[in-house]
């Protein structure tokens, strides 16, 4: 090789390093761009008798300057990034809802409380009693409207994960082409990597990512693996698996994901495995917020509902009837999973001496190994059961018309319908049950000194007409007395034991007595007829507003208000949108610093590139002069052989 091809040699390089600079400058705006730059080799040396002479460059390659660990650090950052945004702007809409002062729960539970006890303080009324009416109109519609919302943004979701599983598609089938077309260049390039390609192929893998978390094996014909939750396929080589939104097989209100297998079938992913990306922060709020937050308001709506029926029932409205129920609201749901070989499903209700045990969770009820095993989905606590009924957490659960067969599974969703279902029983202002309906009395010519208190009707209520008749209670002696159902003419007991302040129940009623009776001393219990002013009854109902009627436990009676447990969902929402924000803002701090460490190190640097704009310039300009000498050097040795 002579000197002329050295220089020709110096000249290429150069003029590959110029073009590959220019390249790196046009490109400095290019998203998911990585600067590049030649790797240069010397030629092998000619050994000669004066040792070893060197034959000039060439250019091994153009390499792409990127670096796969703070590639990698900067995806797992921006999947956490992107779940939390997603996150935090699904779960804003809740807190902004239920802490708004004057569109929560709060002033209309209050509202209503407030049309109670007015009625209490004057149950004749009959715009009070109208009043009344009207306030609870306005807290089942609050419910409702509560619920509602609940409800649309749960429709948003299912429409987000469906158009978000569209794009991880597309994505996925470009990856599978990119994928090919990397394959072929670099067959046809003698292995040399297509470093645009390549970077086109990680931009896209970003935005793929962004979506869904996403890991990737590199093959040794350049192209790459993408897998998601535990493993499972999206991209092949050059092949491409899709994804599909699908109802679940067990709730016809919820849109998961599955993934299509041979023949189009559809695995459904388990929620836990769709991690990472805004569809993975999408799903983890409806698991963990939104259903929860649904299921607590619900809660509430149902104990309400069942503790103010329970006391209304105790009482007696304006024309003198008992009352009946003041609230209607909708039994547990239990959804058999499409995928059952069996029929029918469980039938599940209210256990109303439990109902305070009620939690916020969503339960399924498996079939397995010939027992029934329950699983509460909200901490994964399991109990296995014999035969059915059974009664946990408040509801009872009944075999109904299920007949389940190996592995069938029924979705359990006891408080989900409660806010969305409740409503008013009725309209008219008389049956609003204000009175007690009865009434004691102590006859005028008792010579002792024991009285009798105002009486209260046992729960439930008797369907007898019992509470109707007239009973006396005489002392035959200080120390006992018989009870006589006056109205029918029986003796109901004789020679009972008294015992100061014990109950006395008969005909559905208890009352006490109290003091030192006297023999021949009487005491009446009767109908409450025309108590159109007796309150007992309004007071009572008045009074359930401070009572704790919730969230107790199977060691421990309620704990909470209604009040109270609203108070505890706004928290509850309120500390997990700060979480899910504090989370958030660390991970876009992780992924910014991320990205700036791969910058530094793959980002175009304008001022670097006009560097070595210079510097592949005056090589160029150098190899050039060598040329030059060279030809003078050839036509002096010309010139002498003339």
């Amino acid at each position: 090789m002579s000197v002329f091809s050295i220089g020709i040699s110096g000249l290429n390089a150069a003029q590959a390093g110029m073009l590959t600079t220019s390249h790196n400058i046009a490109n400095a705006s290019t998203a998911g761009y990585n600067r590049q730059q030649i790797v240069q080799g010397t030629n092998t040396p000619i050994s000669t008798g004066a040792g070893f002479v060197g034959q000039g460059t060439h250019v091994q390659t153009v390499m792409r300057i990127y670096d796969q660990f703070l590639g990698r650090q900067v995806l797992s950052a921006e999947a956490g990034a992107a779940e939390m945004d997603a996150y935090r702007a699904q779960i804003s809409q809740i807190d902004n809802l239920l802490a708004d002062p004057s569109a929560g729960l709060s002033p209309t539970l209050a509202a209503f409380f407030k049309g109670v006890q007015d009625v209490a303080a004057n149950p004749a009324s009959i715009p009070g009693r109208q009043s009344m009416l009207s306030a609870a109109q306005a807290l089942t519609a609050r419910f409702q409207a509560l619920d509602q919302r609940f409800t649309e943004i749960r429709d948003g979701i299912n429409q987000q994960i469906a158009g978000q599983v569209t794009q991880i598609n597309t994505y996925s089938s470009q990856l599978a082409e990119i994928n090919q077309r990397i394959i072929l260049a670099q067959a046809n390039g003698a292995d040399q990597p297509p470093n645009d390609l390549l970077d086109q192929r990680d931009h896209m893998l970003k935005d793929l990512n962004a979506l869904v978390r996403v890991s990737t094996v590199v093959q040794g014909d350049g192209s790459f693996n993408v897998f998601v939750g535990n493993g499972q396929p999206l991209v092949v080589g050059n092949q491409s698996y899709q994804l599909k939104a699908v109802q679940a097989p067990d709730d016809s209100e919820r849109i998961t994901v599955a993934l299509l297998g041979v023949g189009g079938t559809a695995l459904t992913l388990p929620e836990s495995q769709v991690a990472g990306g805004s569809l993975g922060g999408l799903l983890n709020f409806r698991s963990q917020t939104l259903d929860e937050a649904q299921n607590a308001l619900g809660r509430i709506a149902l104990t309400l509902a069942q503790n103010f029926n329970d006391q209304h029932r105790l009482g007696q409205d304006l024309t003198g009837a008992l009352g009946t129920n003041f609230f209607n609201v909708s039994a547990p749901t239990a959804s058999a999973s499409s995928l059952n070989a069996g029929s029918g499903a469980p039938t599940v209700s209210i256990d109303a001496p439990t109902i305070d045990r009620l939690t916020s969770s969503d339960y399924q009820l498996a079939f397995v190994g010939g027992n029934y095993r329950l699983t509460r989905l909200a901490d994964n606590q399991v109990q296995n059961f014999a035969t059915l009924p059974q009664t946990v957490d408040g509801i009872t659960i009944a075999v109904g018309s299920w007949l389940p067969v190996a592995n069938d599974s029924v979705l359990i969703q006891p408080t989900r319908g409660g806010a969305g279902s409740i409503a008013v029983a009725f309209s008219d202002a008389r049956q609003v049950a204000a009175a007690a309906p009865i009434r004691t009395a102590t006859a005028l010519i008792n010579t002792g000194t024991a009285s009798i208190s105002a009486g209260t009707v046992n729960a439930p209520p008797p369907t007898n007409a019992g509470l109707q008749h007239k009973v006396t209670l005489t002392f035959t002696s200080a120390t006992t007395f018989d009870v006589r159902d006056v109205t029918t003419a029986t003796t109901l007991a004789s020679g009972v034991a008294y015992a100061s302040g014990a109950n006395i129940t008969y005909n559905g009623w208890a009352t006490q007595i109290s003091g030192n009776p006297a023999t021949g001393d009487t005491f009446t219990v009767e109908a409450n007829t025309g108590g159109v002013a007796d309150n007992r009854n309004a007071a009572l109902l008045g009074s359930l507003q401070t009572r704790s009627t919730m969230i107790g436990g199977s060691t421990s009676g309620p704990t909470a208000s209604y009040q109270s447990a609203y108070t505890q969902i706004v928290s509850a929402v309120g500390s997990k949108a700060n979480e899910v924000a504090a989370i958030g803002a660390a991970q876009q701090g992780l992924a910014d610093h991320a990205t700036q460490a791969l910058q530094s190190l793959s980002g175009v640097n304008l001022d670097e590139e006009a560097a070595n704009l210079l510097r592949y310039q005056q090589a160029y300009q150098a190899s050039a002069k060598v040329l030059q000498i060279a030809g003078k050097v050839f036509d002096e040795i010309l010139a002498l052989g003339r």
